[in-house]
């Protein structure tokens, strides 16, 4: 297949192109900033809506991974607009554009989060759950919202709804791990928020299974099937350190560490279940908590 990949140089993408490469596949990266000695890549800029559909012929899948990361910095009005326009205007516009293409891709795969559902306590969630009313929330909902054009195009649209990613190279584990390791771990906010995880290599191994198995389409809740307590999470990753978790972290620091942010990412309880991919057979490779830390950090 030929595969237009958005995102590529993002800790999910940068692994993702090598494997759909491996996987014989022919990768074409869309890159801000010209494409001067990067073959296979296309350039454009969502934000100024511009993309040249002349550049995409024969694309017969889209993986759409860009977006501005969510955990840096504080949540300042600007820092607000640049999340949602920087998954809001880019979907749009490469909705619009593939879905203009002729012949058009047969999957247009986009990126989601579990921060669709917002804070939901120990309710379990499944893709026909309803959504928050938060900032996030509704950044997810919009995000996903413009996928419309590709699919009334007739394109099989996936919304890949992530919950927090887990891999050594980076991520929300690799600015756990410091505070851990000088014994100053433990639970945030009282610890009873639940966490929908999932390994790098599942994420990876969902996007596989997503170009080819046609019965996924809609909203995929990309997490294991097994969510934790944030403090069973806290214990896990303080085990696998071999490093006590004996320092809470109480909810009114994070809060005014992190403002906005900390309510949405650190503080908001999902505990979501990936019923679709369960239903379509998808195989994890790190199901269980504890064994995945300990591979990644032992």
């Amino acid at each position: 297949m030929k595969i237009l990949v958005s995102g590529a140089s993002g800790m999910v993408g940068s692994e993702l192109v090598p494997a759909l490469r491996q996987a014989g596949h022919e990768v074409v990266r869309l890159v801000r900033g010209g494409t001067a000695g990067e073959p296979n890549s296309v350039d454009w800029d969502p934000l100024s809506d511009r993309l040249d559909a002349s550049k995409l012929s024969g694309i017969d899948a889209v993986i759409h991974l860009a977006g501005d990361n969510l955990a840096e910095g504080r949540w300042t009005k600007e820092k607000k607009a640049s999340i949602r326009d920087s998954r809001v205007m880019s979907t749009r516009l490469l909705s619009d554009t593939v879905a203009r293409l002729r012949p058009r891709p047969k999957v247009f795969i986009s990126a989601s989060a579990v921060g669709i559902y917002g804070d939901r306590g120990a309710e379990w969630l499944t893709e026909e759950s309803s959504h928050g009313t938060d900032f996030l929330a509704e950044v997810c909902l919009s995000w996903e919202g413009a996928t419309h054009t590709a699919k009334e195009a007739g394109i099989r649209v996936v919304h890949l709804r992530f919950g927090v990613i887990l891999a050594k190279q980076g991520g929300a584990l690799a600015k756990m791990v410091p505070p851990f390791k000088a014994g100053m771990g433990g639970p945030v906010g009282g610890g009873e928020q639940y966490i929908s995880w999932v390994a790098l290599d599942d994420a990876l191994g969902v996007i596989m299974h997503a170009l080819t198995h046609t019965d996924l389409e809609g909203p995929v809740n990309v997490v294991s099937p097994e969510p934790v307590k944030n403090k069973d999470f806290a214990q896990a990753l303080g085990h696998a350190l071999g490093r006590p978790t004996l320092v809470p972290v109480p909810a009114f620091a994070v809060k005014l560490a992190f403002g906005e942010m900390a309510e949405a990412i650190l503080l908001a309880s999902q505990r979501v279940m990936p019923q679709q991919l369960l239903k379509s057979g998808y195989s994890y490779r790190h199901p269980e908590l504890s064994v995945l830390l300990r591979e990644l950090l032992t």
